[in-house]
């Protein structure tokens, strides 16, 4: 007589980094956002011009110019050539205000010349999603391709929304973008100096990554949304951090940490690029503690909600 025994479930799929890269004035690597200090650093003037940037967009410049080093450093673009798996990597951008100036300039015109003023090359730029479309087709990418404008959190949300689309097979690779230009508009509607740069990650299936070779940064432990911090830690798995990364050090619900950092100071409102940013901080923390758990958490008390991501380093042990 045999006995029915039922299947054994399949180990969940981890989402870990394997690259990073910014476009952010000053900057050159993300260890300069934990306060390295070196010569020179990405310049807007210069960085953003070239063949392969005509009739963009200064948030599709900026976001080109973050995710080719990001596939770099994940060695994934050799010679100009992506060498993933098109179909299945993903597209994910996150920016609030990076159409602001188009939309506006294109009200302008027609306010001044009516509809007959516009010009037909300008009308993507009018369009939130045109910025993970110039990645993805500047790449070869065909798989899923989301841009998210969802307010303080956005850049965390993307993160989430990243790793969802790996845990769930939908993609084994996903581009994940963090994207805001400044300008004299973004800064009136904001109400300060924000942030003229863009920050990428490369995140892969770990079962991806090994196979190919490729270096792990880190695990995406967790990801969530709640209406205040305290929620979305817990949702997020409710780990130990070593490091906080965020805005809100104050917090009365904050956890026990060792250390609070907002990696983010001195750059301008951040906005949607501000959860990608404080990750990409969190690649450079966890590169010289492997077995450190680094936090990050974006909104709080005044805005819809609050996101938080624990990532851990290659060596940490549950």
């Amino acid at each position: 007589m045999s006995t029915a025994h039922p299947a054994a479930a399949s180990p969940p799929r981890a989402a870990v980094v394997t690259g990073v890269g910014l476009a952010v004035p000053g900057l050159t690597l993300p260890d300069e956002l934990l306060g390295t200090v070196r010569e020179g650093g990405f310049d807007p003037v210069t960085g953003l011009v070239g063949r392969d940037l005509r009739h963009k967009d200064r948030a599709s410049r900026l976001a080109l110019r973050a995710a080719a080093p990001a596939l770099s450093d994940a060695g994934l673009l050799i010679d100009g050539s992506y060498h993933g798996r098109g179909d299945t990597t993903a597209v994910l951008v996150s920016t609030n205000v990076g159409i602001l100036e188009n939309v506006c300039g294109f009200a302008d015109t027609i306010a001044r010349d009516t509809v007959l003023g516009l010009s037909p090359l300008g009308l993507p730029q009018t369009s939130s999603n045109v910025i993970a479309g110039s990645v993805a087709m500047a790449h070869g990418l065909r798989g899923p391709n989301v841009t998210l404008c969802n307010g303080p959190t956005s850049g965390l949300d993307a993160l989430y929304w990243a790793r969802a689309l790996i845990v769930t097979g939908r993609a084994d690779t996903a581009v994940v973008i963090g994207v805001e230009p400044g300008g004299d508009i973004v800064t009136k509607l904001l109400g300060a100096p924000a942030l003229d740069g863009a920050v990428a990650l490369v995140l892969e299936s770990a079962t991806r990554a090994a196979e190919r070779g490729a270096k792990v940064r880190a695990t995406v432990a967790g990801c969530a949304r709640a209406a205040d911090l305290a929620g979305a830690v817990a949702r997020a798995g409710s780990l130990t951090p070593d490091l906080w990364l965020t805005e809100a050090a104050d917090d009365p619900a904050a956890p026990p940490v060792a250390s609070v950092l907002d990696p983010t100071a001195g750059l301008g409102a951040a906005s949607g690029a501000l959860g990608l940013l404080q990750a990409a901080a969190a690649i450079a923390h966890l590169d010289e503690h492997g077995r450190h758990t680094v936090l990050a958490t974006c909104g709080g008390p005044e805005d819809d909600g609050v996101a938080a991501a624990f990532l851990t380093g290659p060596h940490h042990t549950p």
